[in-house]
């Protein structure tokens, strides 16, 4: 027997002759005295009809209860929301992508701690849905498993494999007449051919890759695609394993600590991962109760080998890392490389060092270099400060060779503004676009500029061209990009006082980012500056804005 109680929350919802209306309200849903004597676990997933990446979940759902029962215990499913990221992109709708993070975090919270839940299961699947997952574990601390539903597999387009980067990509080429209305059209229908989150090593891929190397997913879980058979049998082990981690009383925090968040950054750093998972590990930690900052991802990045050849920057994507060893192979290459806390201990029971040792590679892979071949000698992201960014930026620097950029500002006061001067073919070489009013108060809500980015790579300007922004960049996102300066131009920040033609030097060996002006000249012009008024910022978007902190604490209300 376990010496951990089992029901050591659903106890008090579930047990004694007060607790018969409750008891009444649940068997008239076809729970019963046995069920209701056993601990109950939450199975909380984010189906929704509105995109991919979440539309695999109510049958997963259904494979975690399955394997929840038979491990002996009652599972209780809920559903919460999600926001596309990759469809809204480009319009105002992308201002509540970083808001559902917490709306997901809250209603987890809301429904385990009403209910009473002894633990939790929580299925993700787009950008948001997968930090909020751990979010809520974090902040309820019961036992618990992350299960990532899968990424979608890739789609053929002329003879090769697309994902949904080149869709985005697509919009530049044709604005730049490099691509007719019929190329467009069917590349489009063949990008994103079934269920599952986007394949490359975007957003979800490098948070489901960041929480398996934290431990709060079981280990070789993350990588098999959300149209793989074997991902139902990962599912219904996710369930066991759930009630296997009640059992021994392990808890989110035992399992989120200072060493663990460490392993997560190196494996974003080594893959050359989202810079979102700053944000999102950033919220992670301070939902746990461990102190970790923005320095902290720059100090790990910059000893961590970039070895993941893997899309945006490079070649493969996510159904290529599972054939190649999927993330243990990953863990193995940050022990080879020093940069493993091996003693960390992860939800499957193993440490992750043993997680490492365990890994398969298949024979002649390319998706994970080895040490002594690697892409680049330090990993794909870069904090930097300076009189644009007192507070921190984050550099994305997979996908391109660029360390230095000076040029004159072409300032834009928020998406909609650049993403015409980019399909209109204004922007010059040698600019630095700057966007703001993109910011989480700001925008409200922080939306990623992959429409921008992409469009920009699209025309051949990519690798001409930088651009710094208040708002976020998409996982999908290359090429020379400052995106999270902190502080926003709607909370006083410097980029505020940027105007057309001031020389801006984006210097990554120098971890800088300034504009050529005296700290009198910003001061005077940031008191003078006037952030237009957003006229999405009512309702929900309004509350976010009043509540929301800085990008460089990871955006938290």
């Amino acid at each position: 027997m376990s010496a951990f109680d089992v029901k050591h929350k659903s106890r008090a919802l579930t047990e004694g002759p007060a607790r018969a209306a409750a008891r009444s309200y649940l068997k008239g849903i076809g729970f019963d005295d046995e069920a209701l004597a056993k601990p109950i676990i939450g199975v909380a997933h984010c189906w929704i009809e509105t995109m991919p990446c979440n539309f695999n979940h109510r049958v997963l759902a259904k494979k975690v209860k399955d394997g929840i029962t038979a491990a002996g215990a009652t599972p209780m499913e809920l559903n919460t929301v999600a926001i596309s990221d990759g469809i809204t992109m480009g319009t105002s709708g992308m201002k509540t992508s970083l808001v559902s993070r917490e709306v997901i975090a809250d209603s987890i919270e809301l429904v385990a701690r009403g209910h009473r839940f002894d633990g939790l299961v929580v299925l993700s699947g787009c950008d948001k849905t997968i930090p909020a997952a751990v979010m809520a574990l974090a902040r309820l601390d019961i036992p618990g498993v992350m299960l990532y539903g899968g990424s979608i597999l890739p789609g053929h387009f002329q003879g090769h494999e697309v994902t949904i980067q080149e869709v985005f990509e697509a919009v530049g080429a044709h604005a730049a007449g490099r691509m007719t209305d019929e190329e467009l059209n069917e590349l489009e229908s063949a990008a994103s051919p079934g269920a599952g989150a986007c394949g490359g090593q975007f957003t979800a891929n490098t948070m489901a890759m960041a929480f398996e190397v934290l431990g709060i997913s079981a280990a070789g879980s993350a990588m098999v695609p959300a149209e793989d058979g074997k991902k139902a049998d990962v599912a219904v082990e996710a369930g066991r394993l759930a009630v296997e981690v009640l059992e021994r009383g392990l808890t989110p925090r035992k399992l989120i600590t200072r060493d663990s968040l460490e392993n997560a950054i190196a494996a974003v750093a080594m893959s050359g991962g989202s810079t979102n998972a700053v944000l999102h590990l950033l919220a992670v930690a301070n939902e746990a109760g461990v102190e970790l900052s923005i320095d902290d991802f720059d100090r790990i990045a910059d000893r961590s080998p970039l070895l993941c050849d893997l899309k945006p920057g490079g070649r493969y994507v996510a159904k290529d890392l599972y054939d190649a060893g999927g993330v243990p192979l990953v863990v193995r290459r940050l022990d080879e490389a020093g940069l493993l806390h091996r003693d960390a201990p992860t939800v499957s029971g193993q440490t992750i060092g043993e997680v490492g040792d365990a890994a398969t590679e298949a024979e002649g892979q390319q998706v994970v270099r080895p040490l002594s071949d690697p892409l680049k000698p330090t990993g794909g992201l870069a904090i930097l400060r300076g009189n644009l960014a007192p507070d921190g930026c984050v550099v994305k620097l997979s996908g391109h060779e660029r360390r230095h950029h000076q040029g004159p500002a072409r300032v834009f006061e928020g998406e909609e503004e650049a993403m015409a001067a980019v399909t209109a073919g204004t922007i010059q070489r040698g600019e630095v676009v700057v966007i703001r009013n993109e910011g989480p108060a700001g925008g409200p809500g922080m939306r990623e500029m992959l429409a921008v980015t992409a469009a920009l790579n699209g025309a051949g300007l990519g690798e001409h061209v930088a651009l710094l922004t208040d708002g976020r960049f998409s996982g999908a996102t290359h090429g020379f990009m400052a995106g999270h300066v902190a502080p926003e131009a709607a909370r006083g920040g410097p980029i505020a006082a940027v105007r057309d033609g001031d020389t801006i030097t984006i210097d990554v060996d120098a971890r800088r980012l300034d504009v050529e002006l005296d700290e009198a000249t910003i001061a005077e012009r940031i008191a003078a500056y006037d952030p237009p008024v957003s006229p999405d910022a009512t309702g929900v978007l309004l509350k976010y804005a009043k509540l929301v902190g800085s990008a460089s604490e990871g955006a938290l209300t």
